[in-house]
């Protein structure tokens, strides 16, 4: 017997969770297949020697009572059941260049953010203050930034380009460095990248920063636990390997790779854009959007090295560093030189359970083209269908551990000795697990010359398929879940969710 659906939703990341809740919670009869052995997209923890590690969400902003993702979080009734930690408020990001001893902090609340970064320069308050003033100015322009309101976007402002906005808010190259720092969160190739995504990106932690406890897998687990208690069924192991459409090019089924066959009214796909054109048939899709989107670059991928620590042998921070090897770096890190990796690097620890003081492990992250890892990519490894990538693999990856660990000992001397042991994933890691096109991590870059070319809308042209998830549009957590508001807008009518919206508040 074929079960139907009111709405069938592929890929458990966090786009299509947080679809499938809006609609479970409508009453509507909803299933949600995943194909890996964890739900949660980028949202996957992974355990090791007993801890837990994030594989994609470090940190999450806009968290603290009253600001936007709280209150998104809040209509998804997860809020008050996420364990957080406040990072730093004076300084919850720390930017710190070559041989430069100083770190420059990005702070909580934007007038903490000002007043912190005035220590180190003193006669740019000013800018600063206009700086900040932009960035909720471009915010505020964007539909369901604040929850509820504005329908389309300000076309003008997605034309505004990082480099240029940078450079007219002050003259100061290190402080442009500075205000920059923090741009792996959207892999920036900020001399192109429209401000819109630096300001979106950067102005939810400066409200507010958090981590979460026992990784950002928890997210996943409760947006799950609550599908159930709507009724909503969730499988994992179901990979969908075909869409079924009848004459009149409807969608009327999907089949999974086990054989397994799945009827709904309507369809969310949460999964990658171009595993979707795959799925749909090219011939069914016109060939100006087909080429569009085969046009658009990938993000860069990347390289993390996750360390477990000796007892007692680091002292924990409640901060992220991002390092570069030098200022002008900022400004486009990605376009590193092998000869010279890892010339930048994102670092967090997480505090030992009994000696909070002291970090029980690290994670160190730095950019990495698919290119260095092509030669493997026939190779498949998860938990779920383990291959082993062979020797030469163990030793590429090897080799990079060895140069990040002799980068961080330049920021912690002995780093080396404080290891217990050490795990990492590549490009292929992020590509078999999460499925992203070659590992990217957000997506697809962002151009302010064209800045509509990388916009979709969650409507396709096949009547009752959607689109969600961080390849269509904005990337991060909150642009994910404010994707997901507007893609069930589209199924439910935007005055019904802007109705949920409003009654909680």
């Amino acid at each position: 017997m074929k079960k139907t659906y009111d709405i069938l939703v592929i890929g458990s990341g966090l786009g299509g969770l947080v679809s499938a809740l809006i609609l479970a919670k409508e009453g509507l009869k909803v299933c949600v297949l995943e194909k890996n052995n964890q739900y949660g997209g980028n949202l996957q923890t992974f355990s090791r020697d007993k801890l837990i590690f994030d594989t994609g969400v470090h940190y999450l902003g806009g968290l603290s009572k009253g600001q936007n993702l709280h209150r998104f979080f809040s209509y998804l009734e997860i809020m008050d059941d996420l364990k957080l930690q406040k990072m730093d408020e004076d300084g919850y990001d720390r930017i710190s260049f070559g041989n430069d001893h100083i770190e420059y902090p990005h702070a909580q609340g934007y007038e903490n953010f000002v007043e912190q970064l005035c220590k180190y320069f003193p006669d740019e308050k000013e800018n600063l203050e206009n700086y900040c003033e932009e960035i909720q100015y471009v915010c505020s322009q964007f539909p369901r930034y604040h929850v509820v309101g504005k329908e389309n976007y300000n076309e003008e402002i997605l034309h505004l380009n990082t480099k240029r906005f940078i450079e007219s808010v002050t003259p100061n190259k290190k402080l442009q460095s500075v205000l920059l720092g923090s741009n792996f969160l959207y892999a920036g190739d900020s001399e192109n990248a429209p401000f819109y995504v630096h300001a979106l990106t950067v102005n939810s932690y400066i409200q507010s920063a958090y981590k979460c406890i026992k990784g950002g897998s928890q997210i996943s687990k409760l947006l799950i636990k609550k599908l159930r208690q709507y009724g909503a069924e969730v499988h994992k192991h179901a990979e969908v390997s075909e869409f079924v459409f009848n004459e009149s090019n409807t969608l009327t089924s999907v089949k999974t790779i086990e054989g397994k066959e799945y009827e709904a009214q309507r369809f969310i796909s949460n999964i990658e854009i171009r595993s979707t054109m795959k799925l749909i048939g090219e011939e069914r899709l016109k060939k100006s959007f087909l080429n569009r989107v085969l046009s658009w670059k990938p993000i860069s991928s990347c390289f993390s090295v996750y360390l477990v620590l000796k007892p007692q042998s680091i002292p924990n921070f409640n901060h992220n560093i991002y390092h570069y090897s030098s200022e002008e770096l900022v400004w486009n890190a990605f376009q590193y030189r092998k000869e010279t990796w890892p010339d930048t690097y994102m670092l967090s620890s997480a505090p030992s359970k009994h000696h909070p003081e002291f970090a029980e492990s690290m994670t160190a992250i730095s950019y990495m083209d698919f290119d260095e890892v092509k030669k493997w990519e026939s190779t498949f490894n998860t938990v779920a269908d383990e291959h082993k990538r062979g020797e030469e693999y163990e030793i590429f990856k090897l080799e990079k551990t060895e140069r990040m660990i002799d980068a961080l000992e330049k920021k912690i001397p002995n780093l080396r000795h404080a290891i217990k042991t050490v795990y990492t994933s590549s490009p292929l890691s992020y590509r078999d697990y999460i499925g992203s096109f070659e590992g990217n991590m957000y997506g697809y870059m962002k151009s302010s010359d064209n800045p509509l070319k990388t916009m979709v809308s969650p409507r396709t042209k096949i009547d009752n398929l959607f689109l969600t998830g961080q390849s269509v549009n904005m990337h991060g957590i909150l642009g994910v879940t404010i994707g997901a508001f507007n893609t069930c807008a589209e199924i439910l009518g935007k005055e019904i969710i802007d109705r949920r919206l409003r009654e909680m508040t």
